[in-house]
């Protein structure tokens, strides 16, 4: 049961909205925090009081505004918040949507939600806490489609080092003799293109720039 809420947003207008939101839940019992320093000193303070939050839910980004802050992001909120109390919940609710870091933060930092911000983000935002309540994870189903579409081809360093080229500039004819200069093998023209081909036919493009374009929505360069 989730009666004690913890809100990490440095927005006050999405701050109220999360606030209304729990309030129709029938969550009463809540606080909120616009820098990470705070919601972690919230979060010890609760525990020494033995009164600890239920869940914590947090943005990923925090704008700088000159208030100095040791923790500057979300996921550092989620590693200091989890040493304090490691039976907290957590769920982000954020703007980021790259499949890469989504991943990352289930897999890596083991949250417990992920809503991103977005149309109906309100009812995902509902149905998440109900899931998280029942002591189940949310995992929204277009999120894991883009997560199994990123699993789909499994890029190799070489992969990556190619399309990371690609993508600042370089032109393919001229990828040969930086993969030469830089010891990398296989640095043939035709090794470069049979793997851009392999890459290309494996997630249904046609084109360079679209898969340069399909890595970084990924997160993968």
């Amino acid at each position: 049961m989730i009666t004690k809420v913890l809100i990490a947003e440095d927005h006050q207008s999405v701050n109220i909205s999360v606030q209304k939101i729990l309030e129709e839940l029938a969550i009463m019992n809540t606080a909120y925090a616009y820098y990470c320093d705070d919601a972690l000193n919230m979060i010890a303070q609760a525990v020494r009081a033995n009164s600890s939050f239920d869940l914590l839910i947090t943005d990923l980004s925090f704008l700088p505004d000159g208030h100095k802050q040791v923790l500057s992001d979300g996921m550092e909120l989620i590693t200091a918040a989890r040493e304090v109390q490691p039976d907290l919940n957590i769920l982000v609710f954020t703007a980021e949507n790259r499949p890469a870091i989504i991943d990352q933060l289930y897999n890596k930092y083991d949250i417990d939600g992920f809503v991103p911000k977005a149309r109906n983000d309100a009812r995902a935002l509902k149905e998440a806490i109900n899931e998280i309540a029942l002591h189940r994870r949310y995992f929204p189903r277009h999120i894991r489609q883009l997560i199994d579409k990123k699993n789909a081809y499994s890029f190799s360093e070489f992969d990556i080092t190619i399309i990371t080229l690609l993508a600042q500039g370089m032109l393919q004819k001229d990828i040969p003799a930086h993969l030469q200069r830089n010891g990398i093998k296989p640095s043939g023209l035709s090794s470069v293109e049979k793997k851009l081909n392999q890459m290309k036919d494996a997630l249904g493009f046609t084109k360079n720039e679209q898969l340069v374009a399909h890595c970084k929505d990924l997160g993968a360069i």
